[in-house]
């Protein structure tokens, strides 16, 4: 076997064009989820964690994140990350549920930031348990600013979308 074998190429019209039945459907995975998959480079190696996740008032996603974390420390050595949300359903193949995969660059928000408030207010609206520790000196938010993000809608729904299709009605 050729161990330097090509990788698969994409079949030909299986990514769609993408149409606002596809914005509206990554649009609302980001505005429901609660949590997320986010993918770190970690001493150049790939990590994963789980984040709670919320959105900026504009409707862009961000989380609230400690300093003493693995992950905020790769973050703030490498700023690019990805993000995967959407949960399967109670039945059927989880495959063919949707789910967003969002690749973003990461913007932290510290307390002494002047929209630090306005982001506080917004996200203990959806996490109220945060109140808890949304004080202490350690965290702030992260803000992810979409470079592009890949929609698998269901079987044979996939989409290539980007920051401008991802905006809420309605924002800046």
């Amino acid at each position: 076997m050729n161990s330097k074998a090509t990788p698969p190429r994409p079949l030909s019209g299986t990514i769609r064009p993408t149409d606002e039945q596809a914005r509206a459907l990554a649009r609302d995975l980001i505005s429901d989820a609660r949590f997320a998959s986010l993918g770190v480079l970690d001493n150049g190696a790939p990590m994963v964690t789980r984040v709670a996740m919320g959105t900026t008032p504009s409707g862009e996603p961000l989380t609230l994140i400690s300093d003493i974390s693995n992950h905020t420390r790769a973050l703030k050595i490498n700023p690019v990350c990805s993000l995967l949300v959407g949960e399967p359903g109670p039945k059927g193949d989880p495959l063919t549920h949707p789910r967003l995969t969002l690749q973003c660059r990461v913007k932290f928000v510290p307390h002494s930031d002047p929209g630090y408030k306005a982001h506080a207010d917004h996200y203990l609206a959806t996490h109220p348990k945060a109140k808890l520790y949304i004080g202490f000196a350690d965290f702030s938010f992260a803000i992810f600013g979409v470079i592009t993000a890949y929609l698998n809608g269901g079987f044979g729904k996939a989409y290539n979308l980007g920051p401008g299709d991802l905006k809420q009605q309605g924002a800046p």
